[in-house]
């Protein structure tokens, strides 16, 4: 027994309606991004910006995907195990060096 899925709708008509909007100034080059001010390149991102427009405006949009964050994190992770274990060699090394260039310096002085 297949469950029917409810046929609501993921994007309201509002929120079609902005990123219409946007992907109309894209295609006439005059869509620019928010903070820098550079001109809009990817249909992608010309989406984005109509969706969190009409997110801004209340309309009905999904909330934003979180890979990004998984993506930064999972790097995170991994850099820092790297980082940790050179940082632990390169530590050693250098105090031997250290303690090898003060015993030589006494030394000479003695």
């Amino acid at each position: 027994m297949a469950r029917k899925k409810s046929s609501k709708r993921k994007y309201s008509p509002k929120a079609s309606k902005d990123v219409e909007r946007e992907m109309h100034e894209f295609k006439r080059g005059k869509l620019k991004s928010g903070r820098s001010g550079k001109k809009v390149k990817s249909r992608k991102q010309a989406i984005a910006i109509g969706l969190s427009e009409a997110r801004r405006e209340g309309a009905k949009v999904p909330k934003k995907k979180s890979s990004s964050k998984k993506k930064s994190s999972s790097k995170k992770k991994s850099s820092s195990k790297s980082s940790s274990k050179k940082k632990s060699s390169s530590r050693k090394k250098s105090s031997g060096r250290k303690k090898s260039s003060k015993k030589s310096s006494k030394k000479s002085s003695s």
